[in-house]
């Protein structure tokens, strides 16, 4: 038999061996771990659906979020979580919950402040039935929250039976919103030091949280100038943030309505200017954080980048989204009511969490803290609820995987990611005698500043590129810079005769928000930088510094072209078979 006979395939053999040979490869040379990187790259787990959900990001509109420009609110640590401590009876479970949160790296807590909780039963009553202070409980909160060093963000809604003549729904909004507006004022007043973050409603675009109404964004947003006016009159330094909307595609009759129609409807109606951060949810439903299509028919975890396209589109891009709710659901198998929050094992469950996180560090520059859901319910009456199946850990502080991911995740180095980061970045470490300045010419209005030889800032980062934002002018100083330890890492500058990369921020004109190119093409992993100034000459003023890197996406773009290549061979193989030869 001759050789070439031998060599002779089908169209179908080739169309199989192709594809198929070009993953061995990338299996045997590089051990590359496909099968979990295309859940990494699409949220699902099954091939099928894994080659249709790249073909849907093959074919997927770009998404303007405005990534790399200043946005507030961004520089703090990410790693939040929603509590339920005001359904706590005993103090000693309120602490164990809190020391457990601090033990995993958690450093916010979303906590409700239920307005029928407090001022009760009628309006200016802070006494309970038994005599007591309704503040006493939520003191006892909030102290035991800063003993801890958590910081909260304070959910308020719930209006008291008082504050609404239609009791059917207690959920919905006050008859008088002043009412409202005055408890929030007290709220901020008394915690004035110690909570510096409130949360205007809940969910507002689903009927049931909206008091079984028809949702109307222009009422939230009359609420909202409310309470955002109210609170800053108590605290001019208070943070507001916007309701998250219930990611849902919207129902029939107008029941629920879609989170991006309604956020729309929202700046319509003057929204922008009452409120400092835009809230969002984040739940992966039946795929992972990896699911990259954001498309308004979708409700996956990529939906908050359609948020953020809204706000883009309204001017409000140096606004952050923070996600409020994040989760998935580790619903049993056998649970007998439908899975409507999605259904995960409880090792996805803690995968999914600790990558989401990662994620949205690594890819979304607009987004700040997220907030798992949830971290615990006081007993277990509800175990007949899907929500329950999203806690960390259960009634007897018995942890789920869940839990160890995510400290593993918290605990862990936090390199910048790819993103315009603020000067108070928590991951920048400051050695020396900086001052935070203020001026209307900086990113976002202020910046850090120092004179004084030697002293220096620290980082690390994951990326290809690095940039400095800072200062120019005939008074500014000198700076010396190292990549992992070599100057000439920082291959944007030039070095001094002691070959040490410099940057000389002296200048006959005077420049803010100067970028200045460090580093350009590195490898896309992680690195460290130091910079210190060199001279006593002037002050280094730094006003942020610049992550960037295309590298990964670049990966997972070829790899999933390679894929999907192969994938159209097959099919164009399968068909070419079936004909006659």
């Amino acid at each position: 038999m001759k050789l070439s006979s031998r060599l002779r395939l089908t169209p179908w053999e080739v169309a199989v061996l192709v594809p198929l040979g070009t993953i061995i490869a990338l299996f045997l040379v590089f051990r590359f771990p496909l099968h979990d990187r295309l859940i990494d790259w699409t949220g699902e787990t099954d091939l099928p659906h894994q080659v249709k959900a790249l073909l849907d990001q093959a074919r997927q509109r770009p998404i303007d979020t405005q990534g790399m420009v200043p946005v507030a609110h961004t520089d703090a640590p990410p790693y939040g979580i929603n509590t339920f401590f005001e359904q706590e009876v005993e103090e000693a479970k309120v602490r164990k919950g809190m020391e457990m949160l601090r033990d995993a790296g958690v450093r916010w807590i979303r906590q409700e402040f239920p307005w029928a909780d407090i001022e009760t039963p009628m309006k200016g009553d802070y006494i309970n039935g038994y005599g007591a202070s309704t503040w006493d409980k939520y003191d006892r909160i909030v102290n035991t929250a800063d003993e801890y060093g958590l910081q909260i963000v304070a959910r308020v809604d719930y209006p008291p039976s008082w504050a609404r003549a239609d009791q059917s729904n207690p959920f919905g909004p006050p008859d008088n919103l002043d009412d409202y507006g005055e408890f929030l004022y007290k709220l901020t007043q008394r915690y004035k030091g110690k909570i510096s973050y409130f949360q205007i409603w809940n969910e507002p675009n689903l009927y049931e949280e909206w008091g079984s109404q028809t949702p109307d964004a222009r009422a939230y947003v009359e609420m909202l100038k409310t309470a955002y006016r109210r609170i800053k009159e108590a605290n001019s330094e208070a943070v507001v943030l916007s309701a998250a909307l219930s990611p849902t595609l919207g129902t029939e009759g107008g029941r629920n309505e879609s989170d991006l129609t309604y956020l729309q409807k929202m700046y319509d109606a003057g929204a922008k200017d009452y409120f400092d951060i835009m809230a969002a949810q984040g739940y992966g439903l039946w795929t992972g954080p990896g699911d990259r299509r954001a498309d308004p028919s979708r409700v996956n975890f990529s939906r908050p980048e359609l948020i953020r396209e809204i706000m883009v589109r309204n001017g409000d891009a140096q606004k952050p989204v923070w996600a409020t709710e994040v989760g998935w659901n580790a619903l049993p198998q056998d649970f007998p009511l439908e899975a409507t929050h999605g259904r995960v094992t409880r090792d996805f469950q803690a995968r999914y969490t600790a990558d989401a996180y990662r994620r949205a560090t690594e890819e979304w520059p607009w987004m700040g803290v997220l907030f798992y859901w949830h971290f615990r319910r006081v007993s277990d009456a509800d175990r007949d609820q899907v929500s329950y199946y999203f806690s960390m850990v259960e009634p007897d502080f018995t942890t789920h995987p869940v839990y160890d991911a995510y400290k593993k995740l918290a605990l862990s180095e936090s390199p910048l990611g790819k993103s315009y980061h603020q000067e108070t970045d928590w991951a920048i470490a400051y050695d020396g005698d900086w001052q935070s300045k203020q001026d209307s010419r900086a990113s976002l209005g202020s910046y850090m500043a120092s004179m004084r030889q030697g002293d220096s800032l620290s980082f690390r980062f994951r990326g290809s590129d690095l940039t400095l934002v800072t200062r120019k002018g005939p008074d500014a100083g000198k700076l010396i810079i190292a990549i992992d330890g070599e100057p000439s890492r920082a291959n944007q500058l030039p070095q001094d005769a002691q070959g040490r990369a410099y940057i000389d921020l002296g200048s006959l004109i005077e420049e803010w928000q100067a970028e200045v190119p460090i580093a350009r093409g590195l490898r896309g992993t992680k690195h460290t930088a130091i910079i210190e100034i060199a001279s006593d000459r002037g002050e280094v003023a730094v006003d942020g510094v610049i992550v960037d890197s295309s590298g990964s996406s670049a990966l997972r773009l070829a790899l999933g072209t390679v894929l999907l290549l192969g994938a159209a061979t097959a099919l164009a193989g399968w068909h070419a078979s079936r004909r006659p030869w």
